[in-house]
């Protein structure tokens, strides 16, 4: 039996940071969505592979932008390190993911411009480019949620 009242779990509210990233974030996904149906159609379409290429250089553009705002020292992980800075750890793991990120665009554009690659090749490359994506949006996300969410204890 619970005595006394319930207590709710408050909301720190994010600071102005946070909101540029927040902004960005359609963007971001807007671009990532429109690479991977580039890369669902049959490669036997014509333009195939010009819609690759074409749909490649907004998520570079968006994932450029998403690094300008998430890093440095008016970043949001700036931002999330002065809340709660117990999440350093959290917050280097997503620095370095920019980093294989990035790398990983650089290398399928790379494939992207080579004579005769094969569409299974780009297509590994994009799916794993895409799991990447998705597993480092889940960990920012998840990294925020623990910022900003404070318990304030009391039970359920």
């Amino acid at each position: 039996m619970v005595t006394g009242p319930i207590q709710q779990p408050s909301v720190v509210t994010p600071t102005a940071r946070t909101p540029a990233a927040r902004q960005h974030r359609p963007t971001l996904l807007g671009d990532v969505h429109a690479l991977a149906r580039a890369i669902a159609v049959p490669p036997g379409e014509p333009c195939w592979h010009e819609r690759v290429i074409c749909c490649l250089g907004p998520v570079r553009r968006s994932f450029g932008e998403h690094v300008r705002v998430t890093e440095g020292p008016h970043g949001l992980y700036a931002d999330l390190l002065t809340h709660a800075p117990r999440l350093t750890r959290g917050v280097l793991l997503l620095t370095r993911e920019h980093a294989s990120i990035a790398a990983a665009l650089a290398a399928l554009q790379h494939a992207v411009e080579v004579p005769g690659v094969s569409a299974d090749e780009l297509r590994g490359r994009v799916g794993h480019l895409l799991r990447a994506l998705s597993r480092h949006r889940q960990r920012g996300a998840d990294l925020i949620w623990q910022a900003y969410q404070t318990d304030l204890g009391g039970e359920t």
